[in-house]
């Protein structure tokens, strides 16, 4: 821990708390600032040679370059960590960063990952690369059951990688019963978390092995900051930190820092209003008949309702819908609306909808996306915190032209 920063967090502080204060951090460097400063610099000047080289051998803590680490950057890492119930955490440029750094990180040539069978569009990408380049096998299969998962591991299996609740069908895995299989095995649970956030899910607890955001989600929650974080523990951080955050440099800015510690403030607060809206919209679009089916683990006729009531502390903000004329329908309806933003991500405090075939998952071969549940008709809708009656009056007048 730098000279800079002081700490002061009791472990009994709630969720809420610990957002806005992490781990009890604080800058330490005399001025009384409520808010921590931008460490907005590319290198740090040593004393002499002899603190320059100690520095880089690992010897003495301490700053040397941004790309290896920067006090804002490091108290967001430690936020991160404090929520997710995890050691270390290590922040990145963007989601996919992130996810690249674990799997390049985790697996090598001639590894077998095991994967979910719903995956973001580039994650599935990034596994087909590394499939086709670097002979690295990759299963995608439905984790419904125990006997299921232990039948899908090979000898050279040495990463299960999930998405749960799955973008963008949110079809939710067991992760306790994950996490007990893979630990039996040796093998390590990566789990993108990304559609809930550490305030309604914390796959660590659960006995997980690391946690991925694209923080450009709800943990930035204002669609003004590209980033990625992930979190596990000391020995997984510091083995993909020196590895393929390092050499691949694919490492947080430090003003994008800032922009997540102050979204993060208010991350408790966002996530109960995107749950009650979600659930309200989720209800409406399940009555309305235009609508032929809604996926949204909150509602009693979603297939894992329970589970999801059993592993997650609120149904998030993440609807994904299909309407009764499929293609053409989701088409002319998307075409149609007014407050809802027809834009590719999710998380944000604006309510935003999305195409998935025709967008983030296009790069996924058809037959694959059919497979995944993504059919051509499936629309994924990010509730966000608007009057949730604007939000439905929207969609209503969209669907009904």
């Amino acid at each position: 821990m730098s000279e800079l920063l002081t700490k002061m967090m009791p472990k009994e502080w709630g969720f809420a708390t610990q957002a806005i204060h992490g781990d009890g951090t604080r800058v330490a460097d005399g001025t009384g600032s409520l808010v921590p400063p931008i460490y907005q610099t590319s290198t740090f000047v040593f004393e002499n040679v002899e603190q320059g080289a100690r520095r880089f051998s690992g010897l003495e803590e301490g700053y040397a370059y941004t790309r290896l680490g920067n006090p804002t950057v490091q108290l967001l890492e430690e936020k991160i960590a404090s929520l997710e119930g995890a050691d270390s955490a290590l922040a990145f440029g963007s989601g996919m960063a992130a996810i690249s750094a674990v799997l390049l990180g985790m697996v090598k040539t001639g590894d077998h990952v095991l994967c979910s069978r719903s995956l973001y569009g580039c994650t599935f990408g990034l596994l087909k690369l590394m499939e086709e380049r670097y002979q690295v096998e990759v299963s995608l299969i439905e984790m419904s059951d125990e006997e299921t998962v232990r039948r899908a591991i090979r000898p050279n299996t040495t990463l299960i990688y999930l998405e749960t609740p799955a973008n963008p069908t949110l079809e939710l895995i067991d992760l306790k019963m994950v996490s007990k299989v893979a630990k039996e095995k040796g093998i390590c649970t990566a789990v993108d978390n990304t559609f809930l956030s550490p305030y309604l899910q914390r796959p660590i607890e659960l006995g997980c092995d690391i946690v991925i955001h694209s923080a450009t989600k709800y943990i930035g929650g204002h669609g003004d900051v590209v980033a990625g974080v992930i979190a596990g523990s000391h020995d997984m951080m510091q083995q993909i930190q020196i590895t393929t955050q390092k050499d691949l440099g694919g490492i947080l800015a430090p003003m994008d820092a800032f922009l997540l510690l102050r979204g993060l403030k208010t991350l408790a607060l966002r996530m109960e209003q995107h749950n009650r809206s979600a659930q309200l919209v989720a209800e409406f679009l399940e009555s309305h008949p235009l609508v032929s089916r809604v996926y949204y683990p909150g509602l009693s006729s979603f297939p894992q309702h329970e589970l999801a009531k059993k592993q997650m502390d609120g149904f998030g903000g993440v609807i994904a819908f299909e309407l009764t004329g499929g293609y053409e329908a989701a088409v002319h309806m998307l075409n149609r609306l007014k407050l809802c933003g027809l834009a590719v991500s999710l998380g944000d405090v604006d309510t935003l909808i999305q195409h998935p075939a025709s967008m983030t998952h296009s790069g996924v071969p058809r037959e694959e996306r059919w497979k995944m549940g993504i059919s051509d008709g499936l629309v994924r809708l990010s509730v966000g915190i608007e009057e949730v009656e604007d939000i439905m009056e929207d969609l209503r007048q969209a669907m009904e032209k």
